[in-house]
């Protein structure tokens, strides 16, 4: 379990600005994550990488000569905000363009795509590529919808080399998805981990089992099995990656293959070593030779007991790129150019809010004062049942949800206030208020939460007082938006199951002249039932998908905490 910690919510934060204050030879801090120390070539296409907290060392721990040149960091378990994504890849960035990389995870792929739209609409030519090397999360036919976990090193690692020999962005766009087509990973698990301030880890596994196909958020594995012997666990491993090859791979004419022996956080150097003997034993009788294998932590996941084997099938230009010189904190090979001090740069920072509160009338600014008390209200319910919401999420996910809805509501809450204090209106406090939880939460919660409140401000404005009808439309919008995000439609086991039946029975009830506290109230007796509902769905996206038995029976964590906060704004509501 993870021992040394102050404020659980401060974790990342804190674990972040003691990796740079260590590591001013490679990397210094910006809003966000890190950049290298010195900046590349001038017109290098700029390979920014990133992801939740917790997995070190990926992904500060790549940045430097020959890898990154720079990391966005979220919270623990959860995805960087665009803001935050956008901020690094500005600095990071030398006029060559940027490439985003980073697991496919919902909450990466939102907050990436975000921050890529938003560098383009800026000028700064930018594109993704999510890594899904993961076998166990998907079927070969479903490849896309697969988790990356160790498999990101010699997919990041393929890029960055490109980028390094100065090709166009293009290139190294090109290089980094045929990096990703060719490369596999499967994990096993003996024991899940605990994040920080946590009494028990997210699962557990029997005693003399281990968990088969495990996640790297704490994820429980895809089954479960006896516990192999270390020569036993290689012959799984290998066994498991060989029977899927590539397009294009053919054992029999002596493969080569970047090879990756990962410990996940408490599995020791020696035992790795142990099981490797025996993989690099099965790769030799299999016709497969290892290019410069790698045993050690790579991808971690907190103090997770457990390994997983990656194979990166190698043609002739992935084996140059992958042994191409590399020199970071956390991983180097060959000769790379050595990272100097820091260099003295200008450093580009996004602020939260507008600079300048925009004039509202009286009216809004009343209604401001309803919106703080209702944003009141939430983080005081989320903050109630944020261990509650954890356990929940913890069932088939990575039970970060309590966390995360805490940090965003909190943060979305402090910004409202100052925001009204300010003398801002309805609209423009809530807008305050969804960069604030966007940026604070990360993860795909925070992605929707920040639309969802975008979507309501949006329609109260600052200018009229707002009506129920209002109101009613600006939740309908926050529904459409939400959906139009995150792909998600009811029936998929998300928040989603519990959102439209809300706007749409508010929409209803307010047509028909209902009061807004009166309507509320129908709309969230609705939302309590459809949250319950949710119990006897099984997933269909989300890092929950492939745990669909597990899920059953318990209501997803999005879903109930969305039921209780518009129970909650009800009772805001009903006193004004």
């Amino acid at each position: 379990m993870t021992r040394l910690f102050n404020d659980p919510a401060a974790f990342a934060d804190e674990a972040l600005e003691g990796f740079a204050l260590a590591h001013r030879r490679w990397v210094r801090p910006v809003t966000g994550g890190v950049v290298r120390s010195t900046p590349g070539a001038a017109g290098q296409v700029a390979v920014v990488i990133g992801g939740g907290s917790g997995h070190y060392p990926a992904f500060s721990g790549l940045v430097g000569p020959g890898l990154a040149h720079g990391a966005a960091v979220g919270n623990v378990f959860a995805s960087p905000s665009a803001r935050q994504i956008r901020t690094v890849a500005k600095n990071a960035h030398t006029g060559g363009g940027v490439l985003l990389m980073y697991g496919n995870y919902a909450g990466d792929v939102l907050h990436f795509g975000q921050a890529a739209q938003q560098l383009n609409a800026e000028g700064v030519e930018t594109r993704c590529v999510a890594v899904t090397d993961d076998i166990s999360s998907a079927s070969a036919a479903e490849a896309d919808k697969r988790r990356g976990i160790a498999g990101d090193l010699p997919v990041f690692k393929a890029a960055a080399a490109a980028a390094e020999e100065g090709r166009s962005l293009d290139e190294v766009v090109r290089v980094a998805r045929h990096a990703n087509a060719r490369t596999r990973s499967f994990g096993i698990a003996f024991g899940g981990c605990t994040l920080p301030g946590a009494d028990h880890p997210l699962f557990t596994v029997p005693e003399g089992r281990m968990a088969v196909g495990l996640g790297i958020h704490g994820e429980p594995g895809i089954g479960e099995q006896d516990v192999p012997s270390a020569d036993e666990t290689a012959e799984l491993l290998v066994s498991s990656l060989l029977a899927e090859l590539p397009e294009g791979v053919d054992t029999a004419d002596g493969a080569r293959a970047a090879v990756i022996l990962n410990g996940l956080g408490t599995v020791k150097y020696e035992e790795l070593f142990v099981v490797y003997r025996r993989v690099a034993a099965l790769l030799a009788e299999a016709g497969i030779e290892a290019v410069d294998p790698e045993v050690g932590e790579l991808v971690t996941s907190f103090d997770m007991a457990g390994v997983s084997l990656t194979l990166c099938w190698l043609d002739d230009e992935l084996e140059t790129l992958w042994t191409a010189g590399a020199d970071t904190p956390a991983y180097r090979k060959g000769a790379a150019r050595a990272a100097g001090g820091p260099a003295v740069l200008d450093t580009v920072s996004e602020t939260a809010g507008a600079e300048a509160v925009p004039e509202a009338t009286d009216a809004s600014r009343t209604a401001a004062r309803t919106v703080v008390a209702a944003l009141t209200a939430l983080r005081d319910t989320v903050n109630t049942h944020a261990e509650e919401l954890g356990r929940i999420d913890a069932v088939a996910g990575d039970g970060d949800h309590g966390i995360g809805m805490s940090r965003g509501s909190t943060a979305a809450h402090r910004a409202a206030v100052e925001a009204a204090e300010a003398g801002a209106g309805a609209g423009t406090v809530l807008a305050a208020a969804a960069d604030a939880w966007s940026d604070r939460a990360g993860g795909t919660s925070g992605a929707l939460w920040g639309v969802l409140l975008h979507a309501v401000g949006t329609a109260l404005g600052d200018t009229d007082g707002p009506t129920a009808r209002t109101v009613a439309d600006g939740v309908g919008e926050a529904s459409a938006a939400v959906r139009r995000l995150g792909g998600a439609e009811v029936g998929d086991k998300t928040m989603v199951d519990v959102l439209v039946p809300f706007a749409d029975t508010l929409a209803t009830a307010t047509a028909e002249g209902a009061a807004l506290a009166d309507a509320w109230d129908r709309a969230a007796t609705a939302a309590e039932g459809a949250a319950k509902a949710t119990a006897d769905l099984v997933p269909r996206i989300g890092r929950a998908r492939p745990h669909v038995e597990r899920s059953l029976g318990t209501p997803d964590a999005g879903a109930h905490s969305l039921a209780l906060i518009v129970r909650a704004v009800h009772g805001v509501l009903a006193g004004h």
